[in-house]
């Protein structure tokens, strides 16, 4: 595979290889409550796809919240797509975000802590990607900052991007509205997360 950015390497190779191994089971309950709360002003969905899905941990999540939704992935690290594909009701795509061509609209389309490592020149192809892929709802989590900063992330440059990714989709794409928002607290005990800012934007 073919890649346009040192992001998409970064996460096709070792580093997203050891991601996986930090990653386990024991969050998906945390993730089916924080997914559950995003999710309550919500109804009809009957089909999802997540972006940079990973092993699949909150499509797992998801499933227990929508036992009859069908679900779809895709995901660029080979070795994750191989532990997505073990879960035989997800549709799987080994591919690049910068890559992909959905072939149909989804009911909600996911993205959870997959935008800040995008490269912030290739943001505005991925928020087309995004509607283009969403018949009615897009669920955005990831770390929010008023204006763009860039971070260091675990000894790395130019990996980790912080911004106000729904209000910047918004505002390039009028036909989404903000339908809710929250944030995950990681000293909640009901609730614990990664201080992720969740937007759930809906079609109009």
């Amino acid at each position: 595979m073919t890649y346009k950015t040192p992001q998409e390497s970064f996460w096709a190779g070792e580093f997203g290889d050891a991601y996986i191994a930090r990653n386990g089971e024991e969050s998906i309950p945390q993730r089916a409550r924080l997914l559950a709360k995003a999710l309550e002003r919500t109804s009809g969905i009957r089909s999802v796809i997540e972006f940079g899905a990973n092993t699949g941990l909150n499509l797992r999540a998801l499933r227990q919240i929508m036992p009859e939704a069908e679900y779809s992935a895709v995901e660029i690290n080979a070795q994750a797509c191989e532990a997505l594909r073990r879960q035989d009701w997800i549709r799987v795509h080994n591919a690049s975000i910068l890559g992909f061509e959905p072939r149909q609209a989804f009911d909600l389309v996911l993205v959870q802590g997959v935008l800040i490592h995008i490269a912030p020149d290739e943001l505005q192809s991925v928020y087309r990607l995004l509607c283009r892929s969403s018949a009615r709802y897009l669920c955005i989590c990831e770390y929010y900052n008023p204006t763009p900063v860039e971070v260091p992330y675990r000894g790395h440059a130019g990996k980790l991007f912080k911004r106000d990714f729904a209000g910047e989709l918004m505002e390039a794409h009028r036909e989404f509205e903000l339908l809710d928002y929250g944030f995950a607290y990681w000293r909640d005990k009901n609730l614990p997360g990664d201080d992720l800012t969740w937007f759930v934007l809906r079609r109009r």
